[in-house]
């Protein structure tokens, strides 16, 4: 299970998604013997996870373990492990409402696994991605000690899992919960708002725009994520919630006018009702992360999205290529 080299051991799960492959990729450059677990699970097309873990496969340093966090044999895939990073968990807000069972078990269960095992296996410290979600309609910017109020099962399993995880932080194992929120940038799962965006008005397609657009977003982008939690691994916030966010909150609706400005064309939108369990806004404050974990976002959003728009085009033209 574990690869060859002599850095320092660690586990991400989700290796394969979006911000976990991306962690492995930054993690494995740094000299840590990287081991990554994935379920393969069908909350969005497999076949992007599919191909991000062969693509982790080719980076030296890194093994693949598949399976379900609650059935496989933990304690065994962490041994010798400092650190885990665990990212494996269901996302997403509106499908949560009619499987709340799958959360429950992707979330929570899970969660309760991967602590018991890095306990006994003696692991460090467990880095745990949780979300801005656990805020629900809170007063902006939301702040880590405020009262937690989610609207959603998806937002109670996350704010479910991070209480397990800071009740388990002790001297025997420390435990760090980061709150990101509305991560971006290329290879963004294809479910999320930027990516259906960008999609539609590349293929002069409608947009569908849930709501009336004032919704604000705290877009955060991948790489600032990332960085954020590996530092997470060794920095003084055992025991604590941190923000981890962009920096800026930005709405739907000028997300929509750089779009115009990105594609060329400004794009068609077909407005609905918005959505249940969507918030109006979500901004972070980060004190706790600059003061704690050094943290300081770097990329502005229009460069952000600058960069997923280009990535979609190839990614588009890549995908023609193939079906020819």
């Amino acid at each position: 299970m574990h690869p060859g080299g002599r850095g320092r051991r660690c586990v991400v799960t989700g290796s394969a998604g979006f911000i976990g492959s991306t962690l492995c990729r930054r993690l494995a450059r740094e000299g840590w013997v990287v081991i990554g677990i994935d379920a393969f699970t069908d909350s969005y097309d497999p076949v992007e996870k599919v191909l991000r873990a062969a693509s982790l496969t080719q980076v030296a340093g890194t093994s693949l373990i598949v399976g379900d966090l609650a059935e496989l044999d933990l304690e065994r895939a962490f041994d010798g492990a400092e650190v885990v990073f665990h990212l494996a968990g269901r996302a997403g807000v509106r499908p949560s409402f009619s499987a709340e069972d799958r959360y429950v078990h992707d979330n929570v269960i899970a969660t309760e696994r991967v602590l018991e095992a890095a306990r006994r296996a003696g692991v460090r410290r467990v880095v745990y991605a949780s979300s801005s979600s656990v805020y629900g309609d809170g007063d902006a910017p939301f702040r880590e000690d405020a009262a937690p109020n989610p609207i959603s099962p998806y937002g109670r399993t996350k704010l479910e899992a991070e209480e397990r995880c800071l009740a388990a932080s002790g001297p025997d194992l420390e435990a760090v919960a980061l709150r990101y929120f509305t991560v971006f940038g290329p290879g963004q799962r294809p479910d999320m708002a930027l990516r259906l965006f960008a999609e539609a008005a590349l293929a002069g397609r409608s947009i569908t725009l849930l709501g009336d657009g004032t919704q604000r977003r705290d877009f955060t982008y991948v790489h600032d994520v990332v960085a954020a939690t590996a530092a997470a691994a060794d920095a003084p916030v055992g025991g604590l919630a941190v923000n981890v966010g962009g920096g800026s909150s930005v709405s739907l609706l000028e997300v929509l006018d750089l779009l115009g400005d990105l594609v060329g064309a400004e794009p068609t939108v077909t407005v609905q009702p918005v959505a249940r369990g969507d918030v109006r806004v979500t901004s972070a404050d980060l004190t706790r992360a600059r003061d704690l974990l050094g943290f300081e976002p770097r990329v502005p959003f229009a460069v952000g999205y600058e960069r997923q728009v280009a990535w979609l085009r190839q990614h588009a033209g890549q995908a023609m290529e193939r079906s020819a």
